[in-house]
């Protein structure tokens, strides 16, 4: 079966230019499967066209890939014309594949968008109040049962004291709590990982006005080697670098440029990933820019 890719990380594009990727299927599921790199040890994506680009994600034209007879630990290698062969019998062409690299944008450093980003803030908390998903940060009003109850408890409180902790600098502290939420929730990635999956986001944003140490980032990527699920460890990773999905770039560059009538339809788009995925990463978004607001600096007053 020979299958055209629509788009890809530039990164991971450019390492099957060269042919410097082989590995095995991780795990398959009917919009994705992933791919384990021997020569890194880091997961890769391949994504059906419903998806939108990520980091070490490769996007192509398939409805889904459950009938596609693959199996999970089945050989995958490039070939010298750029393509990538899993299995026995599927190959996927990304010569004409465009490149999309991932940027996140400024956070405001002018009064007047400070200002758009304060109304943007106060509009999404409205947003995901009303039309978020419940089971993991945000509690429904009647749990499904008492675990759910107490797992969307305990995760409140423990991204409370992270939040907490950030709003009065106590960075040690903030490590320990963003460590406590990392694996916790219900989920393929769990809620507590989506959760600082959007805030690291926030505070990777270029000119941010309230910076985090890099080891607050190290600590996060190195603890989620043995506290989360592979797949989400790559992504904290991925975030704790700066480097998030494409409808999260979208979503941060609204929030500082645009209107809220712009913001629906992109907030609409995260509410949609997974479960409460989307409603985790909103929040852990909303607690950076938050704080962050509350912070100020990197502002340049008008001359008088």
């Amino acid at each position: 079966m020979y299958i055209q890719a629509l788009s890809g990380d530039a990164g991971f594009l450019e390492r099957l230019a060269r042919a410097n990727f082989s590995g095995t299927v991780h795990s398959i599921f009917e919009r994705t499967i992933n791919l384990k790199c021997s020569e890194n040890g880091e997961l890769y994506t391949i994504g059906n066209h419903q998806l939108d680009n990520a980091p070490n994600t490769l996007i192509i034209n398939v409805k889904g890939f459950s009938e596609l007879g693959l199996s999970v630990n089945a050989p995958v290698i490039t070939k010298e014309d750029s393509s990538l062969v899993m299995g026995a019998n599927i190959r996927i062409w990304t010569q004409q594949a465009t490149k999309w690299e991932g940027e996140l944008p400024s956070y405001p450093c002018d009064i007047e968008g400070v200002d758009i980003l304060r109304r943007n803030v106060a509009f999404t908390k409205n947003y995901v109040d009303v039309y978020g998903k419940t089971g993991g940060m945000k509690m429904s009003s009647q749990p499904a049962n008492p675990f759910e109850k107490e797992m969307s408890r305990m995760l409140i409180q423990r991204a409370g004291m992270l939040s907490d902790d950030l709003a009065n600098k106590r960075i040690e502290s903030a490590t320990q709590h963003a460590i406590s939420l990392i694996g916790l929730g219900p989920g393929l990635t769990p809620s507590g990982d989506d959760f600082l999956v959007g805030l690291c986001s926030v505070y990777k944003m270029q000119n941010i006005s309230s910076c985090l140490s890099c080891p607050f980032f190290d600590e996060i990527v190195r603890s989620s080697q043995a506290l989360t699920n592979e797949i989400s460890a790559i992504t904290l990773k991925k975030a704790a670098h700066g480097q998030v999905r494409e409808s999260l770039n979208d979503l941060l560059s609204c929030m500082v440029s645009g209107s809220t009538e712009e913001l629906v339809p992109v907030l609409d788009k995260i509410i949609g990933i997974g479960s409460s995925s989307g409603t985790d990463i909103l929040l852990g978004i909303l607690c950076g820019l938050e704080r962050n607001l509350e912070a100020g600096g990197n502002v340049c007053l008008p001359k008088s």
